[in-house]
């Protein structure tokens, strides 16, 4: 389960007191956004914002709201395809951050033949592979260990819904963990589709024809109401309660 430390600057040294510790001693410590590893021992602060650890994952990073996406390796994110280059998309993660690049050859079994073929505004459901603050960020769609999906991949229908950075955070974190059960909630009522992007972005698809926009409208709006009056999880079943009337 994730917890939450005390506030850290940029620049603070993470104390080794400060870092989770996983039952398994085979299993590496994983640094999430704004945290950055200096050989050989040295953990440090890029970001403003609170500790957290996930001692079952054995990870760290640091929670922060700010309204700018820093783009940080392995994060998922919802990518607009903007262009198509010879050899790869030109990809727009937010409004101010550099194009991403997305290989076209980047998806599960694609060869040149069957790769998919991304018109200009597509969603892509995707990991960030590397990124430098010289370089534009590299996505893909494939998990590099088994090349496959494990999900990923060009999302179609649906409607996008802007998210606090800080929500998409509590969200990925699945299960109610990150205080938030909106979701969940309504799953156990209707059927939708969801995709989390660190970025701030919401992707549901609620199934097709009026009904299917009427869920997709209903639980995006949920959890943008849930994230823009920081509701608990009673305010949150409220909030549930209304958005079904609607269905």
């Amino acid at each position: 389960m994730a917890t939450a430390q005390p506030i850290a600057l940029p620049g603070d040294k993470i104390p080794s007191s400060a870092l989770p510790t996983s039952a398994n001693p085979n299993k590496p410590l994983t640094l999430g956004p704004g945290l950055r590893h200096i050989p050989p021992n040295t953990i440090t602060t890029t970001i403003a914002g609170a500790l957290a650890t996930d001692t079952r994952k054995n990870a760290t990073w640091v929670e922060y709201n700010s309204g700018r996406y820093i783009p940080s390796p392995s994060d998922l994110v919802i990518a607009t395809v903007h262009s198509s280059l010879t050899e790869a998309y030109n990809c727009t993660l937010t409004p101010h951050t550099p194009y991403a690049n997305l290989p076209q050859l980047a998806f599960e079994s694609a060869t040149r033949k069957t790769r998919p073929i991304l018109a200009p505004n597509s969603l892509v459901y995707a990991r960030i592979l590397s990124c430098t603050p010289h370089t534009a960020p590299e996505l893909t769609c494939v998990d590099p260990s088994t090349g496959k999906a494990e999900g990923l991949g060009p999302l179609k229908g649906g409607m996008v819904f802007e998210i606090s950075l800080g929500m998409a955070r509590r969200l990925m974190l699945g299960g109610g963990k990150g205080g938030v059960v909106v979701l969940e909630a309504l799953a156990d009522k209707v059927a939708f589709e969801v995709a989390v992007g660190r970025n701030g972005v919401l992707w549901v698809h609620g199934g097709e024809g009026v009904q299917g926009i009427k869920v997709t409208l209903a639980v995006g709006r949920a959890v943008q109401e849930v994230d823009e009056k920081c509701l608990g999880i009673k305010d949150q079943r409220k909030v549930v309660e209304k958005g079904l009337k609607g269905l």
